[in-house]
């Protein structure tokens, strides 16, 4: 154990930059020590580096969403220097289809985008479940999107109603099933399992073209990680409140 111990810890993937890195600024502003997880031991670093010239306190934590060896690394890196982990946000996510059709899109852009935003997630999860049941507030944040609501999708008169990318929508809908399923299974622990819309935020992911700031897309996550003890579970939300399924 460190001297971190009496302090909540967070842990972050996909984090060196976009809302990622922006989730880890917030959090670590209200006095969290977030670890920021990134594929790229670089670009991880340099993010890190950055946010600790902010007098943040942050560190580097190496994870590929795809490589289930370092989701066992990061788990015993985790236990040995804090004993548990208080909020575990799964942002990291990719977006590859979105000019396709849904008829025309490959299987293997199907599969590499599940790989990541969905099996990844729960396997990261999985992994770090353990750390989260050990703290006395555990949270548990799926990075979703509008995007993976079905109730929108099928409303003509919904302002992204166009917006048809299978892969990455389907992904996101599998992403808040698992929130939904994760939620019940620890309805009765103090962790509280939710999805997040960040909205249309501009990040590489959509060429920044989103018309939110990262700052506004990182709120709703932090808002969720950090709720208090009568907090929602097993829910999805976005800035504005609750998002339909």
């Amino acid at each position: 154990m460190t001297e971190h111990s009496n302090k909540r810890v967070a842990f972050v993937t996909g984090a060196n930059k976009g809302i990622g890195l922006e989730t880890v600024r917030q959090l670590a502003k209200q006095g969290i020590t977030v670890l920021l997880g990134a594929r790229d031991e670089q670009r991880g670093k340099d993010a890190v580096a950055k946010l600790q010239g902010e007098g943040l306190d942050v560190q580097f934590l190496h994870l590929d969403v795809n490589d289930a060896t370092t989701h066992d690394a990061a788990r015993m890196f985790i236990e040995d220097n804090f004993g548990r982990l208080d909020i575990l946000v799964n942002n990291a996510g990719i977006a590859l289809d979105v000019a396709q059709k849904p008829s025309e899109v490959d299987m293997q852009t199907l599969r590499k985008t599940f790989d990541t935003n969905f099996f990844g997630a729960i396997s990261v999860t999985q992994a770090l479940l353990p750390l989260n049941r050990k703290s006395d507030a555990g949270r548990i944040v799926n990075v979703s999107s509008g995007l993976g609501s079905l109730t929108q999708h099928s409303d003509p008169t919904w302002k992204f109603y166009e917006v048809k990318p299978l892969a990455y929508n389907a992904s996101k809908t599998a992403l808040n099933a698992f929130t939904v399923m994760l939620a019940h299974e620890l309805k009765d622990t103090a962790i509280k399992v939710n999805s997040a819309d960040p909205g249309f935020t501009a990040t590489d992911l959509n060429a920044h073209r989103g018309y939110k700031t990262v700052e506004q897309g990182a709120s709703i996550i932090v808002r969720l990680a950090t709720l208090p003890s009568d907090g929602a579970t097993g829910g999805y939300f976005d800035d504005e409140g609750v998002v339909p399924w």
